[in-house]
């Protein structure tokens, strides 16, 4: 993720001498930012008022600063949201592709959720107690997602850090791997990539003053060789993996990998943690159901109580044996694992209500429907226009990618993004209404989009390619 500043608005006409990329007429995209530039600042008016107000008493102008990293010249501000739509608060009305980058995905506000939350909301929010709803919610996630016994945390980052904890302390080994380009949040143990084949600690990681390649170890998604490598040594406690990688691009597994990796990981005693947060997208059961993956722990984080703020890890029975057993063993004191506000009573009783009512079977039907009709309009349109792009799908969750063929790993998915790019296309097709993510080029659906809503996307798309597309010689 790069974050938006006050130089960015020109950076995509300084930025580069060539004059195609892509298959895109780079002097036509420059002009054509420059025009969409001027056309947001014009329509925007109250969202510009307030990113000054804000500029005063927030860093970057923002509650969070990624809130930065859309491709507007300040930040646009929401009125309120319902559905597949979002409101500014200068009254534009937004189809909604990015639906909080999952966070939304069954939708803005669902009304199951919002009832339950306005019947908690008079009976407590946090009481660092035990509730019912916890207990019907751990009940229905092991049904879900086949994996025994489960605990809270208010955000997948901590639900991933404290697995990590966990899984370490469980098999007295220090190491953990990830996959080149990989994304967990913002556990720093993950941030550590592939340069030139030698591990080395991501440049953006901001104030850490140790040495994350000592107990991080690196290697390519697919590639089965590498992995049995890294493993054999038996230090390293467990491999942790979103299924699908999905923050860098998509990066689809190659046919029979995780069969294969699985028995790898068996055979070197390294346990399995499938991060689900995207991946979610895949189905009920998440990927891991839906693939007959087997792993001995997995992580969902922001979908599950349709955006209020939570995340959930489960454990196999043998592992959460073992789990609890360290703790025993352990001295007394605080374990570094669990916050005050863990499983508060708003958020338990949101997710159950979006378990019982909103992600259901019928909901990923109508989802799977909507992806496949938008990944098909997607493949006509750049497929119509001669462009060198591909579309990849992981269930409601699709992106076309700047590349014939789709990457199979995070090097590969790496060489093809092209942050300039997505910002004019970003751009244009949010001044039309139309919001996707504001880094690479997903966008998801939810129960509530509707084929016309995809109708427009794409007619939107195809007339913003029209405008970048080489022109051939007359």
């Amino acid at each position: 993720m790069e974050n938006f500043n006050s130089n960015q608005a020109t950076a995509v006409a300084v930025s580069s001498a060539t004059s195609t990329r892509c298959g895109i007429d780079w002097l036509r995209a420059q002009a054509l930012h420059k025009q969409e530039l001027a056309r947001f600042i014009e329509k925007n008016p109250r969202s510009q008022a307030l990113a000054l107000r804000a500029a005063e008493h927030m860093l970057f102008g923002v509650p969070l600063h990624w809130m930065s990293d859309w491709s507007t010249p300040f930040p646009l501000n929401i009125s309120h949201a319902s559905g597949a739509q979002v409101v500014d608060v200068d009254g534009h009305q937004y189809l909604d592709f990015c639906l909080g980058d999952t966070g939304a995905m069954f939708g803005h506000a669902p009304p199951p959720v919002a009832r339950a939350l306005a019947h908690q909301a008079v009976r407590g929010y946090t009481a660092m107690l035990a509730s019912e709803d916890a207990v019907w919610v751990a009940e229905e996630l092991a049904r879900r997602f086949g994996l025994a016994v489960w605990q809270f945390a208010l955000s997948a980052s901590d639900a991933n850090r404290f697995v990590l904890r966990w899984l370490r302390a469980a098999t007295q080994r220090p190491k953990i791997l990830v996959f080149n380009g990989c994304y967990h949040g913002t556990v720093d143990d993950v941030f550590v990539d592939l340069v030139d084949g030698v591990p080395r600690q991501r440049d953006s990681l901001l104030g850490q003053v140790t040495d994350l390649t000592a107990n991080t170890v690196v290697v390519e998604f697919n590639d089965l060789a590498a992995l049995e490598a890294a493993l054999s040594n038996r230090d390293v406690a467990c491999v942790l993996a979103e299924p699908v990688m999905t923050n860098i691009g998509m990066v689809l597994p190659q046919p029979g990998y995780w069969e294969a990796a699985q028995e790898i990981l068996r055979r070197y005693g390294t346990l399995l943690v499938l991060d689900e947060t995207h991946t979610i997208s895949s189905g009920m059961g998440g990927y891991t159901r839906e693939h007959g993956l087997q792993p001995d722990a997995l992580v969902v984080g922001k979908p599950l109580a349709g955006g209020v703020a939570c995340a959930v890890y489960g454990f196999s029975q043998e592992l959460a044996r073992r789990v609890e057993q360290a703790k025993r063993l352990a001295p007394p004191g605080h374990s570094g694992i669990g916050t005050t506000l863990t499983a508060n009573m708003l958020s338990m009783t949101a997710m159950r209500a979006n378990l019982a009512e909103v992600m259901s079977d019928a909901a990923y039907a109508q989802m799977f429907s909507l992806a496949d009709y938008l990944a098909a309009g997607l493949r006509a349109v750049i497929g119509k226009l001669g462009l060198p792009w591909c579309v990849t799908q992981v269930g409601a969750r699709t992106e076309f990618q700047f590349s014939q063929l789709a990457p199979g790993n995070g090097s590969a998915a790496a060489l093809i993004l092209d942050s300039e790019l997505e910002q004019v296309i970003h751009l244009y097709l949010l001044n039309r209404g139309i919001l996707i993510t504001p880094f690479h080029n997903m966008m998801l659906v939810c129960p509530q989009t509707q084929r016309s809503d995809i109708d427009t996307f794409l007619a939107v798309f195809e007339d913003c390619l029209h405008q970048l597309k080489i022109r051939s010689p007359e």
